[in-house]
C-alpha cells in the first residue's frame, strides 16, 4: 500500500508494481475440492477483463450499483475490485429491483432476475467453466470476460469519496475502504508476506476485509475457504501447513 493509494482498484495498482509473482488469492471450496491459487498478476488480468466488461457490455456508469449475488469466492473478489476500477457501487447481496445490474451465482438467479438492467451469471464451477446453457435472463461471464481487453482504463476518473461499496447496511466510500482495510490489516497483524487464511462469508464487512481488503492493503495474501465446515480440524491443521498460514479469521 502506497500513501497515494485511495480505492481498492490502487491497492491492486501498488501490490502489481511492488511483486505481480507473488500469490494474492488461493480458493479452496471445501464442498466440491476446488483449490485455485491467483497471483498478483492473474488477479489483476481478471479484474481488468471484468472492468472493461462493466464499463463496455454493460455501459456502466460511475455512480450506478450492481448488485453482487454471490457467495465468498476467488471471482467475488475480482468484480468487487473490478467495481472499484469503474466506480460503480459494488452492492454485496443488495437488492437486485434497485440495481442498475446483477451479478448472480446459480443459486441466485431467480433472486436476480428481479434488476431490469443487464444481468450477469457466473457459473462458480471449478476453473471458472461457463454453463451448459445461459440461464433465462442472462449473459454468461465465462462466455463474455475472455474476449475483453487485458488492460483497463476508465473513460471517467474514479472518484475516491463516492460510495463504492455497499454490504451490510453500510455503504463505504473507496478511500473509506482503503482507510478500514489499512486499520484492519493492522489489527491482524498482516504484513508483507503474511498468509492469512478466512472462512468468514462475503455478506458483512468482517468477511469482505478479512477475505479481500485487509491483505490487499498490506502485502499479504488471503487463503479464501468456503464450506470450510466441512473441513475436519486435522484437514484443518494440515492446510495452515502446507499454506504457511500466519493468521486466521474464522
Amino acid at each position: 500500500m502506497n500513501a497515494s493509494d485511495r480505492t481498492p482498484a490502487d491497492l491492486l495498482v501498488s501490490a502489481l508494481k511492488a511483486d505481480p509473482s507473488r500469490p494474492l488469492v488461493t480458493y479452496y471450496d471445501d464442498a466440491t475440492g476446488e483449490r485455485v491459487e491467483l497471483s498478483v498478476a492473474t488477479f489483476a488480468n481478471w479484474v481488468a477483463k471484468t472492468a472493461n466488461l462493466l464499463q463496455d457490455a454493460l455501459s456502466a456508469e460511475p455512480g450506478e450499483r450492481v448488485a453482487l449475488l454471490l457467495p465468498a469466492h476467488w471471482q467475488t473478489a475480482v468484480w468487487l475490485v473490478a467495481c472499484s476500477s469503474v466506480g460503480v457501487v459494488a452492492d454485496v447481496g443488495g437488492d437486485p429491483a434497485g440495481a442498475d445490474h446483477v451479478v448472480a451465482g446459480p443459486d441466485r438467479l431467480e433472486e436476480g432476475l428481479a434488476c431490469t438492467g443487464s444481468r450477469f451469471a457466473l457459473s462458480l464451477a471449478p476453473l471458472g467453466r461457463r454453463f451448459p446453457t445461459p440461464p433465462p435472463g442472462y449473459d454468461d461471464y465465462a462466455v463474455e470476460v475472455p474476449s475483453m481487453g487485458d488492460h483497463f482504463v476508465p473513460y471517467a476518473p474514479v472518484d475516491p469519496a463516492a460510495p463504492a461499496l455497499a454490504v451490510g447496511g453500510t455503504e463505504l466510500s473507496g478511500t473509506g475502504i482503503v482507510e478500514r482495510a489499512a486499520a484492519d490489516a493492522r489489527k491482524l497483524g498482516l504484513a508483507g508476506g503474511a498468509r492469512l487464511l478466512s472462512g468468514l462469508a462475503y455478506d458483512s464487512w468482517e468477511g469482505l476485509s478479512a477475505g479481500l481488503y485487509a491483505p490487499l492493503a498490506s502485502g499479504a495474501s488471503v487463503v479464501l475457504c468456503r464450506n470450510l465446515d466441512r473441513l475436519s480440524p486435522e484437514g484443518l491443521a494440515k492446510r495452515v501447513e502446507s499454506e504457511r498460514i500466519t493468521g486466521t479469521a474464522v
